[in-house]
């Protein structure tokens, strides 16, 4: 029989959806169709902009935007990081190069569209977090709502009846839900608790983090400096500007406040296999220095590995890439030696170091006293096959048996020009090819031959072979920022995916027989097995504070076959739950009075003098709910 007191369905679905109301701080997305223009005028406009620009929908549009700009950073040379690459994509493409100008592609990083998209996102995570962290401090302070009038309308749900009082039962369940780290209070016949407040707090720490890490990028772009250096076995470095191959810094780093400290590379570690299908892999790379810090620094050994940097103040130094520098000394016409030292060759073939290079001695003099400048370019091998193998290119990286092949050259190197000259290449517009009977002189030498010029104009000779290595100098001041915001993303997407938030709520009202009835329901934010499951453990737990009611032989068997089994089953029927709700075991001395959370099958067991008979009821919709009893209703009386 229905009661007469039944709250409409409107009013019920106002109750469920209060209760469920700030389980999440996530702004209201406007539905498709549904977007409202503004009223005419400026401030219109402006607010309906902010809106779209702080909406959730937008931040991911600009984050996927920013994502696939970084793609042409990563496949096109970038005028930052290697300026020689971009020189020779313009050579290699002449109709690209110009519209990847245009389109900024050789400075991604730093283009005015790619910084917009930057920008744009900021202020879309600050517009959307802002007011979300508001909400979420207020839901913090705030207390659990009531409890709906109709708790069967919940997605979790359970009944029975107890003997105790129903204050004795609210003081239990309030005691119980503390204890489980609910957040409880008692609202008029109830106990309204919550649970999972760190679901929203890792979302909001996951959006945070987001912001940390743009931030730091903007830093590290802004403040940064970072600088090349190759040096020879032998040679050092000091941390000014003038002592840098390249150099480049942020828009607000000042080069007066690099580091004072310094290294010398002393020698360095190369091994490759010898055998196998790996033949020439390189084993290992390992640079030998004496480094110090400070204008007064004491020197200290030191080692630095590809990917095992050496910190030194706030900067670190990487070990890039090594290769042979041939030693050689030139003697000019007067038979004076003009020119000593390891010239750097830079590898072409980078399997087995097949290198190119140039030596310059701009001060070499004829017999006659006369200037004659002097040029040689050529290529090294560590490795020649020999005559036989019919390759002047090196078969092995490792000096097992090193040539050098120069070819002589002289006349006006350009070195007084005053424009900069690559130290790698050989500029042979004022100069002469040295021949002989018609022939252009080019020799190939082992270490300690040597190569004369024709004219008695002097010689060079192939001393022996030095190693050489690149290092990157870098001082990046936002990757700990970067490092924590990444971290903090980590933990706040994990709290926002395996914590739920949820409410449950506890009534106890006397029946008219004077038994009190007792209903527990909960609700998540998303369908989650675990919550029926959760409730059902609460209400195990709680059963031993307010016991299931203990009922006469008579009263069973008056009972068995009657309508209390159809009424149950009817009013289990008014919300159904998840057919795979689990229910707590029952008790063996009282089998249908153990507490049971509702599914989307409700099964009312009735048992009589003479056996037992189940009565099942499957309803697909929730229509039955405003012709059930309503179990929240003394009078009405109370589920088994």
């Amino acid at each position: 029989m229905a009661s007469k007191t039944d709250t409409p369905r409107d009013a019920d679905d106002a109750e469920v959806g209060a209760a469920g109301s700030q389980l999440s701080t996530a702004p209201e997305e406007e539905a498709a169709g549904e977007v409202s223009l503004p009223s005419l005028g400026p401030i219109g406009w402006a607010r309906w902009f902010w809106r779209q620009l702080t909406s959730m929908r937008v931040a991911l549009i600009l984050l996927f935007l920013l994502s696939l700009g970084a793609i042409p950073g990563s496949l096109v040379p970038q005028t930052s990081i290697d300026p020689t690459k971009v020189e020779q994509f313009r050579t290699d493409h002449p109709t690209l190069a110009p519209l990847y100008d245009k389109l900024g592609l050789f400075h991604v990083y730093s283009s005015v569209w790619f910084s917009a998209i930057y920008l744009l996102l900021f202020i879309s995570l600050i517009g959307c977090i802002v007011p979300r962290s508001w909400q979420f401090v207020g839901q913090l302070r705030s207390r659990p709502p009531r409890a709906p009038r109709r708790l069967t309308r919940l997605p979790a749900y359970t009944t029975w009846r107890t003997d105790r009082a129903p204050d004795e039962v609210l003081g239990a369940a309030r005691r119980l839900l503390k204890k489980r780290r609910f957040r409880a209070h008692t609202v008029d016949d109830a106990v309204a608790a919550e649970k999972g407040y760190l679901r929203e707090a890792g979302n909001l720490i996951f959006h945070v983090s987001l912001i940390v890490i743009l931030v730091a990028v903007a830093v590290g772009s802004l403040w940064k400096s970072e600088g090349g250096k190759l040096v020879v076995e032998g040679d050092g470095f000091a941390n000014s500007l003038t002592q840098y191959d390249n150099f480049k810094s942020g828009a607000f780093y000042d080069t007066d406040d690099l580091e004072p400290f310094g290294f010398s590379l002393k020698s360095f570690d190369a091994s490759y296999e010898r055998t196998g299908p790996q033949k020439g892999t390189p084993r290992e790379f390992r640079a030998n220095i004496s480094y110090f810090q400070g204008a007064d620094g004491k020197e200290h050994p030191g080692k630095i590995e590809v990917n095992h940097p050496l910190e030194i103040a706030d900067s670190k130094i990487f070990l890039l890439s090594h290769g042979y520098a041939p030693v050689v000394e030139v003697t000019d016409g007067r038979g004076k030696q003009v020119y000593s030292g390891a010239v750097p060759f830079l590898p072409q073939d980078m399997q087995n170091y097949t290198s190119t290079g140039v030596v310059k001695v701009p001060n070499a003099q004829t017999a006659a006293g006369k200037r004659n400048q002097l040029g040689f370019s050529g290529f090294f091998v560590p490795t020649y096959g020999g005559k036989g193998s019919g390759s002047m290119f090196s078969t092995f990286p490792a000096l097992d048996n090193p040539r050098l092949t120069l070819t002589a050259y002289h006349g006006d190197l350009g070195v007084d020009s005053g424009l900069p000259q690559s130290v790698y290449q050989l500029e042979k517009k004022n100069l002469k090819q040295y021949k002989q009977d018609g022939r252009a002189v080019a020799q190939m030498m082992k270490p300690g031959e040597t190569m004369k010029l024709p004219g008695g104009d002097g010689s060079i000779k192939f001393v022996g072979v030095k190693q050489w290595a690149t290092f990157q100098v870098s001082h990046q001041p936002g990757n700990g920022l970067a490092l924590i915001g990444a971290i903090a993303i980590l933990i706040g997407l994990a709290g926002s995916l395996f914590i739920q938030r949820r409410r449950v709520w506890v009534r106890a009202v006397r029946g008219a027989d004077g038994v009190t009835v007792v209903e527990m329901a909960g609700l998540g934010r998303s369908e989650s097995t675990r919550l029926p499951e959760e409730l059902a453990d609460l209400a195990g737990a709680l059963e031993a504070d307010a016991p299931v009611a203990a009922e006469t032989a008579s009263d069973s068997d008056a009972e068995a076959g009657t309508d209390t089994a159809t009424d149950t089953a009817t009013d289990a029927s008014a919300k159904p739950a998840p057919a795979s709700t689990p229910v707590p075991a029952p008790s063996p001395a009282a089998d249908e009075k153990k507490p049971t959370p509702t599914g989307s099958e409700n099964t009312a067991k009735s048992t009589g003098s003479t056996g037992s008979s189940d009565s099942t009821d499957s309803v697909g919709s929730t229509d039955s709910a405003d012709s059930a009893d309503d179990p929240a209703d003394p009078s009405e009386g109370a589920r088994a």
